[in-house]
């Protein structure tokens, strides 16, 4: 069996991903190394946990030692999921994201030239590329122009992991998402705080006047394309992954709160974040002509099996 090293594999993609593998193939064996911060929740996996095939080590990525036994067992294929990812929360403290975004990549780049692995994925953001005006769309060639902590930390993870595909000959690929949504996610998130602050009868924070731009991919079809450059993905790469469905932020709310039975007047217009970015927006046409990956989600039915499934979590799951 191939054995495949998921980090962050408690979070939100990592769990949709190690289930997305799961069902898919026979000849993984997967570790899952996650430290188990508050973005993290075990009940993500809980369905999986006795496998045979897999394999829970609680760590932190950035630890030598614990990241050193995994690789000693003969990894094949690293996908880094795992990252402080909150802006808000970057804001107020960079050293966390900085701790795990870029020494915790650098501790799993180092490991994986010194073992000789086939390939190491490197999951990173759009938002890597800055803002976008009311026009265009980030390709993989666009400038990187971080604007927060966050996405600060993730830009130097990125050229970290590219220098040694250029310097060590490392098969390094580099996959920037949109914005996701679908089931797991942590509550913190766009889509998942308003399902909840409805849940619990609260008003609705939207930043700003709320037409800040995003792209929302689907989290399954997020799995997909991750899967398609895990297999196929050409070492040196950076392939762009978007959903093609640009929304601002209060037609989100609108859209959810209408699904929900619910009126606007839960919107609650707050003080805009600082260095808010205005638009995302991503060119996938690569992954399309390259790897034949496109996103097959309906926007519409994937927010409504979201909202289905934070409504039943939260009858199975109460306060």
């Amino acid at each position: 069996m191939k054995k495949l090293l998921i980090t962050g594999g408690m979070g939100f993609i990592g769990s949709n991903f190690i289930l997305h593998i799961i069902e898919r193939y026979e000849q993984y064996f997967i570790y899952n190394l996650d430290l188990l911060t508050y973005a993290a929740n075990p009940r993500n996996l809980s369905e999986i946990e006795k496998l045979p095939n897999y394999r829970f080590v609680q760590g932190d990525i950035a630890d030598p030692e614990i990241v050193g036994q995994i690789f000693s067992e003969g990894i094949d294929y690293v996908i880094n999921f795992a990252a402080e990812t909150h802006v808000d929360r970057s804001i107020q403290n960079s050293r966390p994201f900085v701790h795990t975004n870029l020494a915790g990549a650098q501790n799993l780049l180092d490991a994986s030239k010194k073992h000789g692995i086939a390939k190491f994925v490197q999951i990173s953001t759009d938002e890597v590329y800055g803002s976008l005006g009311a026009t265009g769309k980030f390709s993989e060639s666009s400038p990187l122009a971080p604007n927060s902590p966050y996405s600060s930390s993730k830009a130097g993870a990125d050229l970290l992991a590219l220098s040694y595909h250029h310097t060590f000959g490392l098969p390094v690929v580099i996959s920037r998402c949109s914005n996701n949504y679908g089931p797991r996610q942590h509550t913190e998130k766009w889509i998942p705080t308003i399902i909840t602050k409805i849940l619990d009868n609260e008003c609705i924070p939207v930043y700003g006047n709320g037409l800040n731009v995003r792209d929302w991919l689907h989290v399954k079809d997020h799995c997909r394309a991750i899967d398609f450059i895990l297999h196929n993905g050409k070492p040196g790469e950076i392939y762009n992954v978007g959903g093609n469905n640009e929304r601002t932020n209060i037609e989100i709310a609108r859209r959810i709160l209408k699904e929900m039975g619910q009126s606007d007047q839960l919107i609650k217009f707050v003080k805009d974040r600082p260095g808010h970015d205005w638009r995302y927006a991503i060119d996938a046409s690569k992954m399309k002509k390259d790897l034949e990956w496109e996103p097959i989600y309906d926007f519409e039915q994937g927010l409504r099996e979201t909202i289905n499934w934070y409504v039943k979590s939260r009858k199975e799951n109460p306060h």
